[in-house]
């Protein structure tokens, strides 16, 4: 059985995705790190869904569903010459935005639903959202008041989630997958 991770994208990572026109384009990699300033997708194995989320003025917004295809370095890993951003992934400058730069970097590669900035997580659903760690405690997001989120520091991370919310934002992501 799969499973299903939350990753919070930043202002800056979203700002540079709109900056060189990337909504509406499918993430074809992510990058994983082993630093707080960009997070570790140890947990995620080939089959699970990542769902990219967004805060943008208190509103939380599923950005894209990434489905991971594997974590190895491929022939598209090396293409080029490695630039300034993108060292050691010039194959991926693209998407360099998502973490290529960032402190041990490694290639993630998916497939995923276009990114869009326009598909919010209703307040209510908000709320109930649930994660679980490896030992089965679970815990709802923090901050939210009134269906809106007022602090994003509970959702910066990699976090799994339980089903019934990972089902939840499946729906949300197919929405994505159909406005597009």
């Amino acid at each position: 059985m799969s499973d299903a991770f939350t990753v919070l994208w930043t202002q800056d990572t979203c700002r540079a995705l709109r900056k060189e026109g990337r909504a509406g384009e499918r993430p074809s990699v992510a990058f994983s790190g082993i630093h707080t300033s960009l997070p570790s997708w140890g947990g995620a194995r080939p089959g699970d869904d990542v769902y990219a989320l967004h805060v943008n003025q208190c509103a939380v917004y599923v950005v894209s569903r990434m489905r991971v295809v594997d974590k190895e370095r491929r022939d598209c890993c090396d293409g080029g010459s490695p630039g300034r951003r993108e060292q050691g992934f010039p194959g991926h400058s693209a998407w360099s935005m998502l973490g290529a730069g960032g402190c041990g970097a490694s290639a993630v590669h998916v497939d995923s639903t276009p990114v869009r900035f326009d598909v919010p997580v209703p307040g209510d659903l908000l709320a109930r959202l649930t994660w679980r760690n490896a030992r089965g405690r679970t815990r709802n997001p923090k901050y939210v008041v009134d269906g809106r989120l007022e602090r994003a520091v509970g959702l910066q991370g990699f976090y799994r989630l339980a089903p019934e919310s990972a089902d939840a934002l499946a729906e949300l992501a197919e929405l994505t997958q159909e406005a597009a």
